[in-house]
């Protein structure tokens, strides 16, 4: 399984993080802007611009799209059918569920409403990185 990497085809890993990253951006930006402020409590404010909400989303967006290749990879998925199935389980059963789980906590005053934008996120995220990777393979 370490092998894997020497497999992938890195342009398509790096398109499907940057095509992730930057649906990131536009999600909590655009998309979403007022929904997602209200669930941390902070309608009525411009939220912070800083180096780390830029850094961090880009690293952990690049850390899942490089372990959803390694596990495409690995598990030999080969269809786009099997890609939507491996995102719909990665998605729901890792992404969706651990941000919901961090939510919950007293610093998110609306922690379902958090969860249920920043979950969708990841859950369209890993369906495109997986799609991108699956297609270019």
């Amino acid at each position: 399984m370490v092998n894997q990497l020497a497999n992938f085809n890195w342009i398509s890993v790096s398109i499907a993080f940057i095509v992730y990253f930057v649906l990131g951006a536009l999600w909590f930006t655009v998309f979403f802007p007022k929904p997602y402020r209200k669930s941390l409590g902070k309608e009525h404010e411009t939220l912070p611009n800083k180096p780390i909400f830029i850094a961090g989303p880009a690293l952990c967006a690049l850390v899942i799209t490089i372990a959803s290749a390694w596990l495409i990879y690995a598990l030999n998925i080969s269809s786009v059918m099997e890609a939507v199935q491996f995102s719909l389980l990665v998605g729901i059963g890792y992404l969706f569920a651990n941000t919901v789980n961090i939510a919950i906590n007293p610093n998110i005053p609306r922690p379902i409403l958090y969860g249920i934008i920043s979950g969708v996120y990841h859950l369209t995220g890993i369906l495109i990185v997986s799609m991108i990777i699956i297609i270019m393979k």
